[in-house]
């Protein structure tokens, strides 16, 4: 259950707008799994989905909350009876009531005012309290909302019962800048728990999310792999770990199980973790550079902002064209089990970065321990590789 224990609640929403991503779908299976591994990390909230989908969405949302997870389980919901009715049916005990707040969604989406976008949070709130429920009312792309009614939603909700405001940039327009601004003077002039929700449209959903924190936003909505519409949300680990080392706030979450968690939902996604994604990516600890390579062996944190298993990683030294000799001594002796002299080292080197421009690539183990055996054979060296099938 979510208590105050930590400053930071961390409230993740990739079985909501994860799945909402273009042409992804988990089965109910999937969403118990990556409910399980989302609670199990220490997540404090999730969002489980949108009840009024009714089918299988209901009977995913109803095996989650049967789950007893620690984490607090919120739905999504329009603002309007059937849909609360609907989320009561699965049991939740928390609600996200949507509505946008920018003009050009109120106009030419819902075709109706802003008056009337106010009397639907207040009733639909004030509905959801009567039934004990903890309420988030949300304002869909409040980035583009008049300022002045934005506060002026944000203390309808209030006023109504709600328990925090949402803040949606809904199309990613926000700049860290422009991001504190909005949100401390929200923060400033209500006094209500905001809750940050960023999209990646222009590829900063973790900086607004980290600025909107600066403000004062209490709460911070992720994904897993920053999965979602579009260009995606802001991403679970990222968020998590620039928190932790860059503004020095542990929101209590176990790292160690981010690659895990990270890998389950690509494959479950069909959407796979591109190497040099942050934090997780196959890249992060993998260094070829010889400069980078020498540092990181002689000390990691060199080249390392976080030791990979922080997050479930191991660090890779990779054999190529911008190697250098100590990396292919500490390959060979760590991974091969040969103590390399510096002129054969350096003869290895060679043929190494030769064949990496050949192939276009860092190489293999299998190829180095076939240059070894080239080398030692031209040399009539008696090679401990000789019996090695390449």
């Amino acid at each position: 259950m979510l208590t105050d224990s930590f400053k930071i609640c961390i409230d993740d929403t990739t079985l909501r707008d994860g799945e909402q991503a273009a042409g992804v779908v988990f089965t109910n299976e999937e969403k118990v799994i990556i409910a399980r591994m989302l609670d199990a990390l220490g997540v404090h909230e999730i969002e489980a989905g949108v009840p009024a989908m009714g089918g299988d969405e209901v009977e995913a949302i109803k095996s989650i909350i049967a789950l007893g997870l620690r984490a607090r389980l919120i739905t999504w919901n329009r603002p309007v009876v059937s849909d609360i009715d609907a989320s009561l049916k699965c049991g939740t005990e928390a609600v996200a009531l949507s509505i946008p707040v920018s003009d050009i969604q109120i106009q030419h989406k819902l075709h109706q005012s802003r008056r009337w976008v106010l009397d639907s949070i207040s009733r639909a709130t004030r509905y959801a309290k009567k039934h004990d429920l903890y309420v988030s009312v949300n304002a869909g792309d409040a980035s583009r909302a008049d300022p002045e009614f934005l506060v002026q939603f944000a203390r309808s909700g209030q006023e109504a019962g709600a328990d925090r405001l949402r803040f949606c940039d809904t199309v990613g327009v926000l700049d860290p800048f422009r991001t504190y601004e909005v949100i401390h003077r929200i923060v400033e002039e209500t006094g209500i728990d905001i809750e940050i929700h960023t999209h990646n449209d222009f590829g900063m959903a973790t900086a607004n999310a980290l600025a909107g924190i600066k403000a004062g936003a209490r709460y911070l909505n992720t994904t897993v792999n920053g999965l979602g519409e579009r260009a995606g949300n802001a991403s679970l680990a990222e968020v998590v770990m620039a928190l932790k080392h860059i503004e020095n706030i542990d929101v209590g979450i176990d790292t160690s199980g981010l690659r895990e968690i990270s890998r389950y939902v690509a494959e479950a996604s069909q959407r796979p973790v591109p190497v040099n994604m942050a934090i997780v990516g196959d890249n992060i600890f993998a260094h070829e550079s010889g400069i980078h390579a020498d540092g990181v062996l002689k000390h990691p944190h060199t080249y390392e902002a976080f030791s990979p298993e922080e997050v479930g990683a191991e660090r890779r030294i990779l054999i190529g064209k911008h190697s250098g000799s100590h990396a292919v001594c500490f390959k060979f002796a760590q991974e091969l089990g040969i103590e390399l002299s510096d002129d054969l080292a350096r003869e290895i080197l060679a043929r190494v970065r030769a064949l990496a421009v050949e192939h276009k690539r860092a190489l293999l183990d299998t190829e180095l321990a076939l240059i070894y055996r080239e080398v030692c054979k031209e040399r009539r060296l008696d090679s401990p590789l000789s019996q090695v099938s390449v």
